[in-house]
């Protein structure tokens, strides 16, 4: 998409309307409606990718109003917000309706900017592989050719050599490990911190083994529910459940041969957890409503940011589970455990986002390669690439100067970042204070993981208040 992607915000309250606007607004071009009747003039007109509707409005529920709208625009990904949790009738609907996510108040607008984002994303898959199955059809006389093109790229692409890292960084040994059993057929469970390039490294270890022609597919686990998430993977018979139209291919199947990278799995609650352990004890899968289980030779690669072993502990997750998907456990360490990575990732993110946004920007100075290297990025390499991309939008020079790093940034660097950040600008009392305030509130979102409710008891401030200075100082968490 070369604009801004499409949000329409539908609810009755102007005040709950300006919150999602707010939060939104950074990435996505957000329009509002407050009944179903502007809401479809605005379908009418506009290209929406997405819509964020309010279960309870006058007239009509959430889920009724769009169910009407899978209808008549069938595209845009939907999603309801609720005070309440989902009763069966509710389900029912979600069903009915196609809905992507039921997200419950009060939402964090972090997961609810990220979610939005997962669900474009699930839109730009649909319309890939509405085209793919359409090009299938226009030239089958050339598929052999253009997979076996595709296959050879990515296995280029996707080569362990291509995982930026320095010699002596831990990462190094992570990698090793992961190229050595790549080549058997054993179940891996990849955890670290969000950004860290989970998924990257299960690509790695795909493409690099005798699987590697085969297809690698990817399912967020935490995006949908029990039923849902069922359906995704296993795949169901037309009438299994409210909704489900057709009869449905599941992504072990579309994956047999190849291999299933299930994201997130620490977030499945126990029910499915039972369903998936099934699956990878007997190797096969039995779509919803179907009789017959069906065989699927499948390689599991997982994935969490959570510590599952404490999640097995705490009856969370099942052992007998864990002990399945974690037959060979690989950790990547987070970016502020291997800082003598961030001058070769910069660099790496750079020559990509030059080359994408077609600026002749030729590097860094060493003065903003210091204060890149002395932050901790507490979102890791996602968060270092929105810096570097947003660097060079803002750029008027071929070389990127300390000036040009986020003010949070500068801020919540180690002091010699910030002695460098800050060389040769003469500075008020007002200014050292606040720059101290904006470091003390770093640090505290790093310490509590961005947990706002904990950051918030722990300065004694309220919520509102927090957010407030957190939007000051350029602190709102990275996508």
């Amino acid at each position: 998409m070369t604009s801004l992607p499409i949000i329409l915000v539908v609810d009755d309250e102007k005040q709950s309307q300006e919150a999602l606007r707010r939060v939104l607004a950074d990435e996505f071009r957000v329009l509002t409606a407050s009944t179903a009747t502007e809401a479809e003039a605005v379908l009418e007109s506009e290209n929406v990718h997405a819509i964020l509707c309010d279960q309870r409005m006058p007239g009509i529920q959430g889920v009724d109003f769009l169910r009407s709208v899978r209808e008549r625009w069938p595209d845009p990904v939907r999603m309801i917000i609720s005070g309440y949790t989902a009763s069966e009738d509710i389900i029912a609907g979600i069903n009915e309706a196609g809905i992507y996510q039921y997200i419950t108040k009060p939402w964090e607008p972090d997961e609810l900017v990220r979610t939005v984002k997962e669900a474009l994303t699930l839109l730009e898959l649909q319309q890939a592989s509405a085209q793919a199955s359409l090009d299938l059809k226009v030239a089958p006389a050339m598929l052999g050719t253009s997979v076996a093109r595709k296959t050879g790229a990515l296995k280029r692409a996707h080569h362990f050599d291509r995982i930026v890292h320095a010699a002596k960084s831990p990462l190094a040994d992570i990698i090793e490990m992961a190229s050595r059993v790549a080549a058997f057929d054993i179940s891996v469970l990849i955890t670290g911190e969000s950004g860290t390039g989970k998924e990257l490294l299960a690509r790695a270890i795909h493409y690099n083994s005798p699987r590697g022609d085969k297809p690698f597919v990817v399912e967020n686990c935490g995006a949908l529910p029990d039923q849902l998430l069922e359906s995704e993977l296993f795949g169901c018979k037309k009438g299994a459940f409210t909704g489900a139209y057709e009869d449905r291919i599941g992504l072990f199947e579309q994956a047999n041969g190849g291999t299933i990278f299930l994201d997130e799995i620490g977030e499945t609650s126990p029910a499915f957890q039972v369903k998936l352990l099934r699956v990878l004890q007997e190797g096969e899968i039995r779509p919803l409503g179907a009789r017959l289980t069906r065989k699927v030779d499948v390689r599991v690669i997982a994935a969490t940011n959570r510590t599952l072993e404490d999640e097995v502990r705490d009856k969370h997750f099942r052992r007998d589970l864990y002990y399945r998907l974690a037959a060979f456990p690989l950790h990547i360490p987070p970016l502020r455990e291997r800082p003598m990575d961030i001058h070769l990732l910069a660099e790496r993110l750079l020559a990509d986002t030059r080359k994408g946004f077609g600026k002749p920007i030729r590097g860094f100075s060493e003065q903003a390669l210091a204060v890149l290297k002395s932050y901790d990025w507490p979102g890791n390499v996602r968060e270092l690439q929105n810096e570097i991309q947003r660097m060079v939008a803002l750029a008027d020079a071929d070389i990127l100067e300390a000036e040009s790093i986020s003010p949070r940034i500068r801020a919540r660097a180690c002091p010699g970042g910030r002695a460098i950040a800050d060389a040769g600008q003469r500075r008020t009392l007002k200014d050292q204070v606040e720059s101290l305030e904006a470091q003390l509130l770093g640090e505290a979102l790093a310490r509590h993981r961005w947990n706002i409710s904990r950051v918030a008891d722990e300065l004694g401030l309220s919520r509102v208040g927090l957010r407030a200075k957190l939007h000051r100082y350029g602190l709102e968490r990275a996508g």
